[in-house]
């Protein structure tokens, strides 16, 4: 007579799995766009009572022994959320908006992302105190030829390698956004001439929202998740953070958490498996400089403006 073993992630392992979701569902923007498409407001306090929450929970973390492998977690998210609120205030300054407050889109978009890249030097550095070395949140190259696991509905099969990967993927997510961005915006010919003298900008920009948002909502949290999930949950938890985010992003709508969500779920698997920032800081840079490249012709905007 055979005795069925217990599945490892079965049961009282699941606990800080379901956690880490409940938590990461309601810390992300996922409240704020049920509250705002229901009512037409953004409340003020949702911020307050996410805060309160990760604070709630890494207090638990210290006498709830399943909580205890989560605590980094909340330790990255309660960081993010109070260095952004920090910048969110200096960008409202009267200094700041003084140097920024402008309608060329270079200067504005300069503004907001020296405010990015702020928040993103206050997660390194939070990092760097939690695990000592950059290699341990990701922040080198990584192996950049390191074997791809089998994507069967991407045809990806065993024996790929990302330096063969990468590039096909970074087209292809590029040609797709550059699709979307014509379809929507519908640009000119005559505008599309006239942004090119902006296009060093758009590179700067595009490198600094690409390295920011990888550092913040990718590298971040899969720093502190490795280990204690699941790679298959770690990518996933992030991807679903990282998509939702986007709702009122570029791309935007449903859409728009779709086409990010699939874009988090590829470049949080990249990180994994390379054990680096390159694969997906890269494909995030081609994708962001068609985005401000539009953004600048004023084509599109944020929240489908």
């Amino acid at each position: 007579m055979s005795t069925k073993q217990p599945s490892p992630t079965s049961g009282i392992n699941q606990v800080p799995v379901v956690i880490a979701w409940i938590v990461t569902l309601f810390i992300s923007t996922l409240p704020l766009i049920i509250w705002r498409e229901s009512t037409g407001q953004a409340p003020e306090w949702l911020y307050w009572v996410q805060l309160a929450l990760l604070g709630v929970m890494i207090g638990l973390s210290f006498v709830w022994k399943l909580l205890s492998a989560l605590r980094q977690f909340f330790i990255v998210f309660f960081m993010l959320y109070l260095a952004e609120k920090v910048f969110v205030w200096l960008g409202n300054s009267s200094l700041w908006q003084s140097w920024f407050d402008n309608d060329a889109f270079t200067i504005s978009m300069l503004g907001t992302q020296l405010l990015r890249l702020g928040v993103a030097l206050v997660m390194v550095a939070t990092l760097w105190l939690i695990k000592r070395q950059r290699s341990d949140f990701f922040l080198v190259r990584g192996n950049i030829n390191a074997p791809v696991e089998p994507i069967k509905w991407l045809g990806v099969k065993e024996g790929t390698h990302w330096n063969r990967f990468g590039p096909i993927l970074s087209i292809c997510i590029s040609l797709g956004t550059l699709a979307f961005l014509i379809f929507f915006g519908r640009p000119s010919l005559t505008s599309l001439i006239q942004a090119l003298p902006l296009f060093p900008a758009v590179l700067l920009l595009a490198c600094m929202n690409s390295f920011s948002e990888e550092m913040n909502y990718r590298a971040s949290q899969l720093a502190v998740l490795h280990g204690v999930l699941s790679n298959r949950q770690a990518i996933l938890l992030t991807a679903a953070y990282f998509g939702i985010g986007h709702y009122y992003g570029v791309p935007y709508g449903i859409i728009g958490v779709l086409m990010a969500g699939i874009l988090g779920w590829l470049l949080g698997k990249s990180m994994l498996e390379t054990k680096g920032f390159f694969w997906a800081w890269f494909i995030h840079f081609l994708q962001d400089v068609m985005i401000f490249s539009f953004m600048a012709i004023g084509s599109i905007a944020a929240g489908g403006g």
